[in-house]
């Protein structure tokens, strides 16, 4: 593994593994410098695949990689799963096979059963948290849990585990009253997780509203980004992409950048 990349701490069954890549390991050009994965952000194709392939040798599992539409869609992989299928979660029960998620400012949230049957992840930006394509009802973390439980027959939510990696920080991340009325409007209590900063305009704590659905899901082991400063995307250009801050970097407009990884799989 690279010496930046994130390995997971969180009590995980032995057989399940997982890592978040940085932006450092690879070989694509700035602005997409250097460990890009995605292949839709303006990339030399020939360097994504590269990177693809550094990061399947590193983690020694088959990396499925999804396009993401910001939904709550959740998609069963297998061996035959191609590249490209939409979805903006996936789970599976296949040794070998890893669920990913790409993130540049989204929080990407790992799942484990306890007894390492079943693995998920999932693409909860703040629409697909909240579940705007679903009305409200049901977020992109309900539908990756429920999938993970009928993967599995019996996943219980005190058997599930959960990690959320980085994203951008409640300090970098400002929102209008759109976003806090679509969170409070779907579950009770989000409201605490937004600071008025101006006038119809708040600062976020993405993480924490992803705890708390995972909370109200009876999900309680849940590890990683606590909503301090190193856990930020914005904040650490050495280390992470950032959709958000790097806008316009070669004058094209809004988050010319590359895309991180987060995965886990089962041994």
């Amino acid at each position: 593994m690279k010496v930046d990349w994130l390995i997971p701490d969180w009590p995980a069954p032995s057989n399940v593994k997982a890592l978040f890549t940085t932006r450092n390991g690879g070989v694509s050009v700035t602005p997409w410098d250097s460990l890009n994965l995605g292949d839709h952000v303006g990339d030399d194709a020939a360097s994504v695949q590269a990177n693809r392939t550094l990061l399947q040798r590193a983690c020694g599992a088959h990396a499925v990689f999804l396009k993401q539409v910001h939904g709550i869609d959740v998609l069963k992989l297998d061996a035959a799963t191609p590249d490209g299928s939409q979805a903006d979660a996936c789970v599976t029960t296949q040794v070998g096979i890893a669920c990913t998620i790409m993130v540049a400012d989204c929080l990407p949230v790992l799942l484990t059963t306890q007894d390492g049957i079943a693995v998920a992840a999932a693409h909860a930006g703040w629409r697909g948290l909240a579940g705007v394509a679903a009305g409200g009802h049901r977020g992109v973390l309900e539908s990756a849990f429920a999938s993970l439980s009928a993967a599995t027959a019996r996943a219980s939510a005190s058997k599930v585990i959960a990690w959320l990696g980085p994203c951008i920080g409640p300090t970098a991340f400002e929102v209008g009253a759109e976003v806090r009325l679509a969170f409070e409007a779907g579950q009770p209590g989000a409201g605490r997780f937004f600071v008025p900063v101006a006038p119809g305009k708040y600062l976020v704590d993405l993480a924490g509203l992803a705890r708390h659905r995972l909370q109200a899901l009876g999900v309680s082991q849940v590890y990683g980004n606590d909503g301090s400063d190193a856990w930020c995307t914005v904040l650490n250009p050495d280390k992470y992409f950032s959709h958000r801050r790097d806008a316009g970097v070669d004058g094209n407009g809004f988050g010319t950048t590359g895309r991180m990884g987060a995965l886990v799989w089962m041994e």
